[in-house]
């Protein structure tokens, strides 16, 4: 993170804690259906779904795990597009090569896409993010904005006078930039007239299992849950543990502060590995601001279980810890031994810090010790 950034957390985000979230499974539920109807496909064949993305900069889980569970549930033809084909670089780590540029999708699908999914990115002002994504709007598209990238959805002028979730650092930037929205706390996804948000970071797993069930029904969607090691895809949430106090901004910074501890640590690839796990892990050890991740395979770039290419080293030159990931774990657990891990390596404080920044309310059965 750069100087600036570290200087808008200790000076800005949401400082206010929320009220409790309310014991309503009733309304829980309708919520989670409301969802599901309005994500259901409009439109006959097969639905084409675009994974949105900005070249320079992509937040790397909320595009790579949309994209991952998607198209291993074959219930969509999914793109990732772009302002130009080739590579994205992802933050805070990896990037990948084959999206497809703007002018290419339009001439092949003419009627535009049934889904846009927009992740976080670099910069949420792109003109030519926020013109093509108001075009597909336009065009019928259903639009589903995962964290931060409801700031994205926001500057194509979708978000006026809806409702919306979006990651919890955001919210007073969104509500001061839309006055006539509004906020919904305690909930995972919301959608509104076509348009959908969701919490911080990892909420696109259980937001992506409901689209699945919307498109490919409640069957398919489950399978896919218990392979990712997801019981429940509701949208209930507790919002209140995600704000900043003085502590808080104090810890952050006095953690930025020791950058002479980062250390690079490298996660061996290999033609299929999982864009799931490789996305959870690489993202949560990356905001710890003590690791730079990279990847490594002995032969170069990768073609990862999604069909995605990953760029990859062809060697760490012995200079860098490796990072194994568990072959028995599912991806949700490797998540929560990973955030483990970092507990006992950096401490708790760093482990919650990533948490916060994941809006992830922690390991399901907590840690050892």
């Amino acid at each position: 993170m750069t100087t600036l950034a570290v200087l808008a957390v200790a000076a800005c985000g949401s400082a206010t804690p929320l009220p409790p979230a309310p014991d309503d499974a009733g309304m829980i539920e309708r919520e989670k259906q409301t969802f599901i109807e309005a994500l259901k496909p409009r439109r006959e064949g097969r639905p084409v779904v675009a994974v949105l993305a900005l070249n320079e900069g992509t937040e790397m889980t909320d595009l790579l795990l949309p994209h991952a569970v998607l198209k291993r549930a074959d219930v969509a033809d999914v793109r990732i597009v772009a302002p130009r084909s080739g590579r994205v670089k992802l933050y805070p780590a990896l990037e990948i090569d084959g999206a497809q540029d703007f002018a290419s999708f339009d001439r092949l699908h003419p009627s535009g896409a049934d889904y846009v999914i927009v992740p976080a990115m670099i910069a949420d002002d792109d003109p030519a993010v926020a013109a093509w994504l108001k075009q597909q709007a336009a065009r019928g598209a259903r639009v589903v904005g995962v964290c931060s990238g409801a700031l994205v959805v926001g500057r194509a002028d979708l978000l006026d006078g809806r409702r919306f979730a979006g990651h919890w650092y955001d919210r007073g930037t969104l509500l001061k930039r839309h006055p006539g929205a509004t906020y919904v706390p305690h909930q995972r996804y919301v959608v509104d007239r076509g348009v959908a948000t969701t919490t911080g970071i990892t909420a696109s797993v259980p937001t992506m299992l409901a689209m699945v069930e919307a498109i490919g029904g409640p069957e398919k969607a489950e399978a896919l849950g218990t392979e990712l090691g997801v019981a429940s895809w509701s949208p209930e949430h507790d919002s209140t543990p995600f704000y900043l106090d003085t502590g808080r901004r104090v810890d952050f910074l006095l953690n930025k502060a020791a950058f002479w501890r980062n250390e690079r640590r490298t996660i061996q690839v290999q033609h299929g590995s999982d864009d799931i796990t490789l996305a959870l892990v690489a993202d949560a050890r990356s905001r710890t601001g003590r690791t730079n991740v990279e990847a490594v395979s002995a032969s170069g770039p990768v073609t990862l279980r999604s069909g995605l290419v990953l760029i990859a080293q062809s060697s760490n030159n012995g200079k860098a810890l490796p990072l194994p990931l568990s072959a028995t774990l599912k991806p949700v657990q490797q998540l929560d031994r990973t955030l483990c891990e970092i507990g006992e390596r950096h401490g708790v404080a760093r482990r919650n810090w990533v948490m916060l920044e994941m809006e992830y309310p922690g390991p399901v059965n907590g840690c050892p010790g």
